[in-house]
């Protein structure tokens, strides 16, 4: 949520913010803003209420702002109204301090009342204005570095956050701070970035430093000079960005998501390459040896969205191969209900970003706790990867789009790759089921490359859909886990009212909602399941729903219970998540698109939930 573009160096920079924050839009933002600094002029500062377009027509592109040094920032609202006034960058009262802020400070009214009686002024309603002049006030109070006020103001600031501030008397220096909210920086020929996620630099460079919490940067032209919350020098080796910068463009299709689900059959592909070694799973990079994996007595999978439904199937998959009892999580409520955790658990936080801060917190209260924990993220260095005790990576490459898809198959076959491994060494499956099973994974890019072929079918049906204000999706087992994803996907990007239930809990008082034409989406994979769950597909048709039925090519034949079925190559029903979800997140698109909706931007939502 909001970002963060800065850069220092030889070209202009105003143009590059821009462009950065261009590439963060699917962040979440109602406001942009700019500060550049030519020398040592005064910085000139330009905001603007609404889309980036509005700050790039006022700026000319950023062509009319002059210099070599600057921040830049798309906000989310938390404190104050979206509104120009409340739109980063902030400034001290004497335009001393000019900043910009990521995350929720927590005591702001506290801090704001301690700045108010000595003698600051304040024309925002935001929590970002007050850090920036407290850190002006501990500046002149102790007449010290930007170092120095920064270290102070971090001390008294309670909540979340990364900072990028511009001092008037280091005309060529950024510094930047950070806690728990993400930030990344980058150096390429002499020239510095700063940046809330890697898509806003990948552009510009592959060499990036991962600032750790409480820690600090000076930020010159080519050069980064690290310091912890005492001022102390520390240093920190880069890491290279391995992801392709032409992942981060559209190329030629009209929206990022429907790119991402034509990709899918490339990054499940990487992923699963990456730990099948000669037909065989290998995962000796967790860092879980045999043993520990034959004690393991529960796994907690905690996530949230999307991930969290990955964590859904995974637990039916797990328990079903490696027959470890598994628990799946919400992140937001796992931190507060007090979890009693076994010492012999092991906890999987799943996140794309790998920044999630629900999950993050999990992750500390599972450590806290003396639980293993092991992350399943897409991106190299993250706070999940860098404070997880194994990390387990996917290989989305960038993904752009608000509504995940591709993330999610590929956390998918990670899921996959831990179960059968673990069931593996626990015995729990034979020698011929585990090579059976490694060799089905290895079918499934190409079968998601041929429900893509489907599309054209399903965007007729969307098309004739797109009316609609309610969708229910039901499925029992597995099937229920792919219909809560297909359920998000539809009520996150198309605004229809959509649910995903149990299809067994249908007499329990969701059947009082069918109505003539409503459309109930069943999903019917799994053998043993499959006749329950066209009875309750009957029930809703006789109460005058519009039915389709998703299923496996040659398995069922639905067409007589279904008003429109789509099928999906077979595979082993344990895998059939993987295949299934394509139509479903093909349909949410398509139904979006006929709607005439911002697909990549859908309202009200953000990327990356870094704050509460």
């Amino acid at each position: 949520m909001c970002g963060i573009m800065g850069f220092n160096g030889a070209a202009q920079a105003a143009p590059i913010l821009l462009d950065g924050l261009s590439r963060l839009e699917y962040r979440g933002y109602d406001s942009a803003g700019v500060a550049v600094r030519d020398g040592s002029n005064p910085a000139e500062v330009v905001r603007a209420k609404g889309r980036l377009m509005i700050l790039k027509e006022k700026t000319n592109e950023g062509t009319a702002i002059l210099g070599t040094c600057g921040i830049g920032h798309t906000r989310w609202a938390t404190h104050g109204e979206p509104s120009e006034k409340n739109a980063h960058p902030h400034r001290s009262d004497d335009g001393n301090v000019i900043g910009v802020h990521n995350g929720i400070i927590e005591n702001y009214q506290e801090l704001k009342d301690k700045l108010l009686r000595k003698g600051y002024s304040f024309y925002s309603d935001t929590d970002t204005e007050v850090a920036v002049k407290l850190i002006d006030y501990y500046y002149k109070k102790y007449e010290g570095t930007p170092v120095d006020a920064m270290n102070h103001a971090m001390v008294r600031i309670r909540g979340s956050y990364a900072l990028a501030v511009m001092f008037r008397d280091y005309p060529e220096e950024i510094y930047v701070a950070r806690k728990d909210s993400p930030m990344i920086l980058g150096v390429e020929n002499g020239e510095s970035y700063i940046a809330s996620d890697v898509p806003a630099i990948l552009k510009y460079t592959r060499n990036v430093y991962y600032i750790g919490n409480m820690e600090m940067a000076r930020v010159r032209k080519g050069e980064i000079t690290f310091y912890n919350l005492d001022g102390d020098e520390i240093k920190k080796d880069p890491k290279t960005i391995d992801w392709d910068a032409e992942a981060a463009e559209k190329a030629g299709y009209e929206h990022f998501m429907i790119k991402e689900i034509h990709e899918q059959p490339k990054v499940v592909e990487d992923t699963i390459r990456s730990f099948v070694k000669e037909d065989k799973i290998e995962l000796s990079e967790l860092g879980l040896c045999d043993e520990e994996v034959r004690e393991i007595s529960q796994i907690y999978i905690i996530a949230c969205g999307s991930a969290y439904h990955v964590g859904i199937a995974m637990q039916y998959v797990m328990e079903d191969l490696a027959k470890i009892p598994v628990r799946v999580e919400l992140a937001s409520e796992f931190r507060y209900r007090k979890p009693l955790l076994d010492k012999k658990g092991l906890a999987i936080v799943i996140s794309q970003s790998g920044e999630t801060a629900d999950s993050l917190a999990a992750l500390r209260e599972a450590k806290d706790k003396g639980i293993r924990t092991l992350g399943i993220v897409n991106v190299v260095g993250s706070s999940i990867a860098r404070e997880a005790d194994s990390v387990f990576y996917t290989l989305a490459g960038p993904e752009i789009s608000v509504a995940t898809t591709k993330a999610y198959s590929t956390q998918l076959v990670a899921g996959y790759a831990l179960a059968i491994q673990f069931a593996k060494i626990r015995e729990t499956i034979s020698e011929e089921r585990y090579r059976e099973l490694v060799r089905e994974l290895l079918t499934l890019p190409e079968k998601i490359t041929k429900v893509l072929a489907d599309k054209e079918r399903i965007q007729w049906f969307a098309a004739k859909q797109s009316n609609a204000k309610d969708v229910f999706f039901i499925g029992r087992g597995i099937d229920y886990a792919i219909c809560m994803e297909g359920s998000l996907k539809m009520k996150e990007i198309s605004y229809i009212h959509s649910e995903a239930y149990a299809a067994g809990e249908l007499k329990h008082g969701t059947i009082s909602l069918v109505e003539d034409n409503i459309l109930v989406i069943g999903v019917l994979t799994q053998p043993e399941l499959y006749e329950k769950t066209i009875s309750n597909l009957v029930e809703c048709k006789s109460r005058g729903a519009y039915l389709m039925g998703l299923t496996f090519y040659g398995q069922y034949n639905i067409e007589d219970t279904a008003n429109f079925t789509v099928y999906v190559p077979k595979t082993d029903p344990l895998f059939a998540t993987s295949l299934a979800v394509v139509p479903l997140q093909l349909l949410g698109y398509y139904i979006s698109v006929a709607k005439g909706l911002d697909v990549d931007k859908p309202r009200n939502l953000a990327k990356s939930v870094t704050v509460e």
